[in-house]
């Protein structure tokens, strides 16, 4: 074995020597990869000893080129060895961290409630929707036409000051009524309609325990052709139905610019009559008004206050609950 030969083998058992300690002082398996490339990878200190086989006898070149093989798979094993537990070392400070200690006392976060105002909204909603009607929204701000002159209010019609509202600069107004959503709808679609309007309205009215100048209301309208107000009367009475059970129901007399015939409906709840909503055929001239012909085609609207409804199903005394957002209430629903 010639000089040259013994200086390699010792080159390789140094290389050897030097990433076995580099490997065995790694701490993450980010540094073992560099190692990796360092150690065994084409420009490597490896590579470069072999370089010098040029020179040696024929007959030791396999001597060196064993020895080299061995260095490269004992530093491959080192690597492997050392990843195994870089690996599971962090597997296991993963769990440690993400352990749930189940002795200790939960953390509560107390859930959202629904409003009763929009869980009524929903209730009645629900049962419209069954009934094949379309929900339709439309803007609060409404022109006078929209709200009053295609409702068939005349410009100097005392009906008006029954509605008196929040009128703005520019001549609009917030609307007193989600009536406005019919005309609009019907402007743009043709019969057969059914459909169930709710929405924020706003009105002149004195804030009192029964009373709010903005509140929220649904009304329901149909158009087609043949209907009555024997229809009317069957709709309210199975929504009615649904919404407080198998109750005595009256209908009275009543005006509404837009409704001909017109009438209030009462429900007997708790020994007494209860007036929930108001109703009637609609009017001919708002027919023509959308350019529907009234002698094809006949129709119905209804509506209500969402407040009224909700605090007659939930016995609230006081309209301003509602809206005082005091938890203490809102905490019962």
């Amino acid at each position: 074995m010639t000089a040259q030969t013994i200086e390699l083998e010792s080159q390789l058992d140094a290389i050897r020597q030097e990433a076995q300690a580099a490997i065995a002082a790694t701490e993450t398996l980010d540094q073992l990869e560099q190692l990796r490339v360092k150690y065994l990878g084409k420009k490597g200190p490896i590579p470069q000893v072999l370089g010098g086989m040029g020179k040696l006898d024929p007959a030791e070149r396999p001597r060196v080129g064993a020895r080299a093989n061995e260095v490269k798979e004992a530093i491959q094993g080192d690597l492997d060895r050392t990843r195994t537990a870089l690996q599971a070392a962090q597997i296991q400070a993963r769990l440690e961290a993400e352990t749930i200690d189940v002795t200790m006392p939960g953390v509560f976060r107390p859930q959202g409630r629904v409003h009763p105002l929009n869980g009524t909204i929903d209730q009645v909603l629900d049962i419209f929707v069954g009934m094949g009607y379309t929900v339709a929204e439309g803007p609060e701000m409404e022109t006078d036409y929209y709200n009053f002159e295609a409702l068939n209010f005349l410009p100097d019609h005392p009906a008006r000051d029954m509605q008196d509202t929040l009128y703005l600069p520019d001549g609009n107004l917030l609307r007193t009524h989600t009536s406005t959503v019919q005309i609009r709808y019907m402007e743009n679609n043709d019969p057969p309609i059914r459909i169930a309007v709710p929405g924020r309205v706003y009105r002149r009215d004195t804030v009192d325990a029964t009373h709010s100048a903005v509140f929220n209301q649904i009304e329901i309208l149909a158009i087609d052709e043949g209907l009555t107000f024997t229809d009317l009367k069957g709709t309210i009475k199975v929504f009615l139905q649904e919404m407080f059970g198998d109750l005595p129901i009256r209908f009275r007399p009543s005006f509404f610019p837009f409704t001909e015939p017109s009438a209030e409906v009462d429900v007997q709840w708790k020994g007494r009559w209860l007036e929930i909503l108001g109703c009637g055929m609609v009017d001919p001239n708002v027919l023509k008004a959308v350019g529907y012909d009234p002698e094809v085609y006949t129709g119905f609207a209804a509506g209500f206050g969402v407040e009224r409804l909700a605090m007659v199903m939930h016995q609230i005394d006081d309209i301003r609950r509602l809206y005082s957002s005091d938890l203490r209430f809102l905490k019962q629903f």
